[in-house]
C-alpha cells in the first residue's frame, strides 16, 4: 500500500502529534499512543448497515476529516498510511483473533509489522479489546522484555501469539504469522466481519478509547472506565444518553435521534 495523496498534516492535527523529523522508535511510540487516544475503535457504521470502505482516502475521510473512529482494517490502515507518509517501512499482516478461546477462528484482525533498526515492531492501533497502546519488538517473552505493561510474544510453531494480562488473568490475544497480506485480503475479510449474521460487530455495539492508564469501553449499554485505581462501571439510561456519552467520553458525535438496529436497550 501506498500512502501517496495522505494528508499527514490532517492526521497528525487529528492525534494531537507534532511533525516528526523521521522514522524512529520514538516517532512510532508517541504516535502509537497519540492514535489510540483519540480515534475511537468503533462498529457503529456496521450497525448501522453503512459500507466499510478500506481505501485510504475513504478512510482518511471518515477517521481523520469527519473526526469518527473505526475498526482494525479502518485503524491501521490509516495508521499504515501515515508511517509510511514518514519514511518508515511497513508490513500488513493478519491474525486469527482468541480473546482467551480455543476455537479456530478466520484471519478477521489486521496489524502491522514496522522496521526499524534496532529490529521489527508490532503496531496496532485497531485492536477491539485489551490490545497494546504501544508498538511492542517481536521478540519471545524472555528473550527481553515485551512490554512494560504486561503484553507478551510467544510462539507455538510458525505462529505468534500476543498475550495480555491489562483486564486480569494473561489471555491470549490473537495469533498471526509474519506472510504479507494485501488490500485484496482484508476486503474479503471485512466483507465478513460487516455483513455476516454471526460477526460479533453486527451483534454488540463496541467504542472504546485508550491511553497508557487508562481506558474507555462501551459494550452495548455498559460504559466501564478503568484506570489503575480500579474500574467504575455504568449503564446507560436509553437512547439519547448513549448519543450524549458517545460525544462525550468519545467525540463521536451523531445527529440527534440516530437508533441502532441491534437491541442495546
Amino acid at each position: 500500500m501506498e500512502a501517496t495523496g495522505f494528508d499527514l498534516d490532517a492526521y497528525l492535527a487529528r492525534v494531537g502529534h507534532g511533525r516528526p523529523g523521521g522514522p524512529s522508535l520514538e516517532v512510532l511510540t508517541s504516535l502509537h499512543e497519540a492514535h489510540v487516544g483519540s480515534i475511537p475503535f468503533e462498529n457503529l457504521d456496521v450497525l448501522l448497515g453503512k459500507p466499510i470502505d478500506l481505501d485510504l482516502p475513504s478512510v482518511q475521510a471518515k477517521l481523520v476529516t469527519a473526526r469518527r473512529g473505526g475498526y482494525c482494517f479502518e485503524q491501521n490502515t490509516l495508521f499504515r498510511g501515515a508511517l509510511e507518509a514518514i519514511g518508515f517501512g511497513v508490513t500488513s499482516l493478519a491474525a486469527r483473533v482468541r480473546s482467551g478461546t480455543t476455537t479456530l477462528r478466520p484471519r478477521t484482525h489486521m496489524l502491522l509489522l514496522v522496521d526499524l533498526a534496532g529490529g521489527p515492531f508490532l503496531a496496532d492501533v485497531g485492536f477491539g479489546g485489551d490490545g497494546p497502546v504501544h508498538p511492542l519488538p517481536l521478540v519471545v517473552a524472555g528473550d527481553r522484555e515485551t512490554s512494560a505493561r504486561g503484553f507478551r510474544l510467544h510462539r507455538e510453531g510458525d505462529l505468534w501469539v500476543l498475550s495480555g494480562d491489562a483486564a486480569g488473568p494473561r489471555t491470549d490475544l490473537y495469533a498471526f504469522t509474519l506472510e504479507p497480506h494485501y488490500p485484496v485480503d482484508f476486503e474479503m475479510a471485512n466483507h465478513f466481519t460487516s455483513t455476516h449474521p454471526r460477526s460479533p460487530f453486527l451483534l454488540t455495539l463496541t467504542v472504546q478509547r485508550s491511553w497508557p492508564t487508562r481506558r474507555v469501553i462501551l459494550r452495548g449499554r455498559e460504559l466501564t472506565v478503568r484506570d489503575d485505581h480500579g474500574s467504575e462501571t455504568t449503564t446507560l439510561r436509553d437512547p439519547d444518553h448513549l448519543l450524549e456519552v458517545l460525544e462525550r467520553e468519545f467525540g463521536i458525535s451523531l445527529p440527534p435521534g440516530t437508533r441502532f438496529p441491534v437491541r442495546v436497550f
